[in-house]
C-alpha cells in the first residue's frame, strides 16, 4: 500500500463517523429531541415544537390564580424520555467533599 492509498483510507475512515454524527444530529433536530451523553449515561429528551399552535415553541404557559404554575404543553410533555445507563455513578466514600 502506497502513502497515497494509506492517506485516502485514513480520510475515508475519519469521514464515515463524521457523516454518521451529522446525520444523527439532523434526525434529532427534525424529531425535536435533545441528546446528552457522557460516560455515565446517554439521554434523549423531547423538546417543544416551534410550530406548535398551542405554546408556539415556549413549551407551555402560565396558569392564572394567586400561585401561578407552568402548565406543560402536550407537544413535548406527552413524549417519553429515553435514558441508557453506561457506567454506574461512583458514590462518595465518606460524604460530599466540602
Amino acid at each position: 500500500m502506497t502513502a497515497r492509498h494509506l492517506r485516502r483510507a485514513l480520510l475515508l475512515a475519519a469521514a464515515v463517523p463524521l457523516a454518521a454524527a451529522t446525520a444523527a444530529a439532523a434526525v434529532l433536530k427534525a424529531g425535536h429531541w435533545r441528546l446528552y451523553a457522557d460516560r455515565h449515561r446517554i439521554e434523549l429528551t423531547p423538546r417543544p415544537r416551534r410550530s406548535c399552535p398551542d405554546c408556539r415553541g415556549a413549551g407551555g404557559w402560565w396558569g392564572g390564580g394567586a400561585n401561578p404554575e407552568m402548565e406543560a404543553c402536550g407537544c413535548w410533555s406527552d413524549r417519553r424520555e429515553l435514558r441508557v445507563r453506561l457506567w454506574p455513578v461512583p458514590a462518595w466514600p465518606y460524604g460530599p467533599p466540602f
